[in-house]
């Protein structure tokens, strides 16, 4: 039997319009393969420009075994490199985000410049070049101020995406903008779970009420008219709010169409008119940073949201962004990861709080945690039985149809 054969045969068992096999789940060798595999073959969102917003901050990204510095050097530029030093192999960065002038190995102090240049290497053989032992670059892109990596050595084409997101998320000018809570949370769920949760709002009514009432459920899954083979739902209700908020946002020149996983391309774009009055993603729906980013100098009420295949979502508000990525940890455990960015100028204590700003996505990650983990301990029971989508989950379809055509096509990579 070859390495991937039992992947291969769960994937085999794949039905259009249901969910993924169970062993896909919950069983440790489809972790191994989508943490090793999989997710290494594919563009992973790592953080922002403003976890790494001056010279020499760092971000350490991890996947697993894998270990990826994302470091901006000193000419602005922010690049990737294995965490691993090139002498022995010690990993380099041991603290997950810092700042030092320059990348030094803590077991023989290895020292690397900013761009992953061998600077110093003490007692060495003289034919020894400090040229060819610089460290290991990943590929990295800038999407706008979000950081992409991908591990592979001949990574996928990122171009549509690139300049759709870079479009309309480059107004939030995010190198303006500063990390101002981070939080990492453990879900006890695989992390194709906490993905569909997150591409689905079936369960936002009963489940998200604090979210519900500055969001709505429009544009979750429901709402955005489909002019395919018409079978979205309740979507007049959408089309009145957004009809309302046309001429503004194209005085403001931030009116676009939806962007939908165009042409199988692994990305969804759309302004969503906030609920309730609500000009922010915010418990009460006011603004959670007096001081405004972009070009807005009044309040909008308008956000607009960014999906990436396989690994994040993002909010973009008129005071704040808030992102998310996540990454598994083991067949049943997953980070995520929930960043919060306001103006590099706003101060705490005075144009926000903190424990404010990240009190609703607070709230809606612990309870989108509670579902993932109780969707896990079903699937892993006996009783299991890949069951079917409802109308408004053709997001949770689309990812696990990105993650069946990926995950078939890195085992071709792998056995050729």
């Amino acid at each position: 039997m070859s390495r991937h054969e039992s992947i291969a045969d769960w994937l085999d068992q794949d039905r259009p319009g249901h969910t993924l096999p169970r062993e896909l789940y919950v069983s440790a060798a489809a972790f191994q393969f989508d943490a090793h595999v999989m997710l290494k073959s594919v563009w992973l969102y790592a953080c922002t420009v403003a976890h790494v917003k001056q010279p020499g901050d760092y971000f350490v990204f991890e996947l697993a075994s894998n270990s990826i510095i994302v470091v901006r050097g000193r000419d602005g530029q922010v690049r990737a490199f294995w965490n691993s030093c090139r002498h022995r192999g010690s990993r380099i960065c041991e603290q997950q985000r810092g700042r030092a002038p320059r990348l030094t190995c803590p077991y023989h102090q290895w020292t690397y410049g900013l761009d992953g240049t061998l600077l110093a290497a003490r007692s060495m053989a003289e034919d020894f070049d400090k040229a060819d032992h610089g460290l290991v670059p990943v590929a990295l892109e800038n999407i706008g101020g979000l950081i992409f990596i991908c591990m592979a050595d001949d990574p996928p084409p990122i171009d549509r995406v690139k300049a759709d997101i870079a479009d309309q998320i480059a107004i939030y000018d995010l190198d303006k903008c500063k990390v101002a809570v981070q939080d990492e949370l453990i879900e006890h769920a695989n992390w194709k779970l906490v993905m569909e949760n997150n591409r689905e709002c079936y369960h936002c009514e009963v489940g998200h009420p604090e979210l519900v009432g500055v969001l709505g459920t429009y544009g979750f899954g429901k709402g955005l008219r489909d002019d395919g083979d018409g079978d979205m739902i309740d979507d007049r209700g959408y089309d009145a709010l957004v009809a309302g908020k046309r001429d503004e946002w194209k005085a403001l020149r931030i009116d676009r169409d939806l962007i939908e996983f165009p042409g199988g391309w692994w990305h969804r774009i759309a302004r969503l008119p906030l609920a309730n009055g609500a000009v922010t993603q915010s418990i009460d729906g006011k603004l959670a940073c007096k001081k405004l980013i972009g070009p807005f100098a009044e309040p909008e009420s308008s956000s607009l949201s960014v999906w990436t295949q396989p690994n994040s979502w993002h909010h973009f508000c008129c005071d704040h962004v808030v992102t998310f990525s996540l990454t598994p940890l083991s067949a049943d455990r997953t980070l995520l990861r929930t960043s919060w960015l306001v103006h590099e100028d706003a101060v705490e204590g005075v144009d926000y709080d903190a424990i404010n700003i990240a009190a609703l996505w607070r709230a809606t990650n612990k309870q989108d945690g509670h579902f993932s983990q109780t969707n896990h301990l079903g699937i892993a029971t006996d009783g299991y039985r890949q069951g079917p989508y409802a109308v408004e989950e053709k997001l949770v379809e689309a990812f696990k149809d990105f993650y069946v055509d990926r995950a078939r096509a890195a085992i071709a990579l792998a056995t050729a």
